[in-house]
């Protein structure tokens, strides 16, 4: 797996994204999307990412027993989805707090809807 740092995602940038079974999406768009994918493309994040979905917030002393991995391990993985534009985090005392950002679920749900219609040569 790569150590590269995931870029920090603008979300304005492709706050109006057609459904990429409708239409093709453009090279901007892609890049800035991209990132939110790569972060939800390691089982121990989508794992994290559904924790922290499945409530309106959560804190990390919530999210670290679930796992075989050390604190600062986990840290690193909320810091990846954190920069990928998904959870907002808020430190209230030692503990840090996540919730998802409803905006970013949104453009990501949007990209990934097909309608009820195959695409022209398509099958069903």
């Amino acid at each position: 797996m790569s150590k590269q740092a995931l870029p920090v995602v603008d979300l304005n940038a492709v706050a109006c994204c057609s459904p990429i079974a409708a239409s093709p999406m453009d090279a901007d768009q892609a890049t800035v999307v991209a990132p939110m994918f790569k972060a939800l493309g390691d089982p121990v994040r989508l794992r994290l990412m559904s924790m922290i979905a499945s409530v309106p917030e959560i804190c990390v002393c919530d999210l670290t027993p679930a796992f075989d991995l050390s604190g600062p391990t986990i840290s690193h993985h909320l810091k990846l989805l954190r920069e990928a534009g998904l959870v907002d985090s808020e430190r209230r005392g030692t503990w840090v707090w996540y919730r998802v950002r409803p905006e970013a679920f949104r453009q990501l749900g949007a990209l990934l809807e097909v309608s009820a219609a195959p695409a022209a040569g398509g099958t069903a």
